[in-house]
């Protein structure tokens, strides 16, 4: 009777050697990774291709919004062109954002300096 043989089961070893196992060779190295390279005046003159292309794109906005509004805020009465309204609203929502931006960053570094003197 002949005993079933179990299936040949594969290993990750290298093949034998005349010293027994061989080393794995080294892994190769990834060839460097070529990219456009970013200066600060290439960020700079993106910048500002991107600041000119908003610009028109408002100039647009006002142009097409010119016709005048009545504004009323807490009694005051103001007679204002569409667009220039919503541009001072969205510049004033900004300083809004940007105040309780940096309001929050100085409360998170007063934590991480205090938390930094205490022994630990």
């Amino acid at each position: 009777m002949t005993e079933p043989t179990a299936p040949h089961a594969t290993t990750t070893r290298p093949p034998p050697s005349a010293n027994g196992y061989a080393p794995a060779p080294p892994p190769t190295p990834a060839p460097p990774r070529r990219g456009p390279l970013r200066t600060r005046i290439s960020s700079a003159y993106t910048a500002l291709i991107a600041g000119i292309a908003v610009l028109i794109v408002v100039l647009i906005f006002i142009i097409q919004n010119a016709h005048a509004v009545t504004i009323s805020f807490l009694g005051a009465h103001l007679q204002l062109s569409l667009a220039v309204a919503l541009l001072l609203a969205a510049i004033a929502g900004a300083l809004i954002m940007a105040a309780v931006g940096t309001a929050r960053i100085t409360q998170l570094r007063q934590t991480m300096r205090r938390a930094g003197n205490q022994p630990g």
